[in-house]
């Protein structure tokens, strides 16, 4: 019987980081709490997983081109029945279908954790409320628990030492109470925020959309593990798409590094990137919020300062 199952998430035939990162925490949450883990993934992907997971459950939707949280959910209830603890990343699908898993299982769920501890052998999962200015203990009890870790909790899974176990889902296709028509990907060869080792995000303080290439120049010169994000106002205004919004009501992301560009510091954006490893603030107000939780903070005008770091890092190179 597997201890803890992984619902993945694929990008064709690759999982994406965030899944491999799961892959960790589910990892060590059967080697401290004793059994094997497996995983759930498009028949797409299951040549990647069968290099990570010591047991795969591969589905085959006979074509469907995209598997919607409705869909999934679906399939994971079909073969979570048969685990002791499910988990996923918490992303938007995953959050998603997590919360739709709970109610079909009626299961108890904890979304969004950071990490756990076993106490007296049962797991107490990490959550970070009040935009992380409370961490609280989270301990699950059924016969069945869901759990989400939010990205970059974990070291990434790269490859696994132990035999894989492969074998096909039998599964229906679930009536759907809606469908995809189309599916758009972003252009952009860049990472995703919540994956990117770096994160350079803008502010109203950029003015206007067409001021966005400071920071495009400044991701060049940082180099292709660069993302780019933005705060709330300025996805609202249209200035950049809400994928790129990092805050408590869009990514929370935890990069090595964050530079924070014309960002006043609301709470609801620094509950977002809290989690960073090393925080830079460049705004020209001395008393803007961000500059209580950046680890190095620079007064003046971005659009001097920006292109001007920009410089000093290809010159560094």
């Amino acid at each position: 019987m597997i201890k803890v199952l992984v619902i993945a998430e694929s990008n064709g035939d690759r999982l994406t980081v965030s899944t491999l990162e799961v892959c960790r925490a589910a990892s060590e949450l059967s080697t401290r709490l004793g059994g094997h883990w497996g995983m759930l993934v498009d028949q797409r992907a299951a040549g990647a997983a069968s290099e990570i997971a010591p047991e795969v459950s591969v589905y085959d939707l006979q074509g469907v081109e995209y598997v919607g949280p409705e869909m999934l959910t679906d399939i994971a209830a079909s073969v979570a029945r048969g685990a002791e603890m499910v988990v996923m990343p918490a992303t938007s699908t995953g959050k998603d279908v997590m919360g739709r898993l709970a109610q079909k299982l009626d299961a108890p769920l904890a979304q969004d954790c950071t990490g756990f501890e076993v106490i007296a052998g049962s797991p107490v999962f990490k959550r970070a409320l009040y935009g992380g200015k409370v961490i609280a203990d989270v301990k699950l009890s059924g016969e069945l628990t869901l759990v989400s870790f939010r990205p970059r909790s974990y070291e990434p899974v790269l490859q696994s030492d132990e035999v894989v176990k492969a074998h096909p889902c039998e599964l229906r296709l679930p009536e759907l109470m809606a469908a995809v028509t189309l599916q758009e990907k972003a252009s952009s060869e860049r990472p995703d925020v919540t994956e990117a080792s770096i994160v350079v995000s803008g502010g109203r303080g950029l003015q206007g959309p067409e001021n966005w290439h400071v920071l495009e120049d400044l991701l060049d010169a940082l180099g292709p593990d660069a993302a780019l994000g933005c705060s709330r106002p300025v996805s609202d205004e249209n200035w950049r798409p809400h994928s790129e919004h990092v805050g408590q009501t869009g990514r929370a992301v935890a990069p090595d590094l964050y530079i924070a560009v014309g960002i006043s510091g609301a709470t609801q954006h620094v509950a977002g990137i809290v989690r960073s490893k090393c925080i830079l603030a460049i705004n020209k107000d001395p008393a803007a919020p961000i500059f209580k939780v950046a680890d190095y903070g620079i007064v003046g005008d971005l659009f001097e300062v920006v292109p001007a770091l920009a410089a000093a890092i290809r010159s560094g190179k």
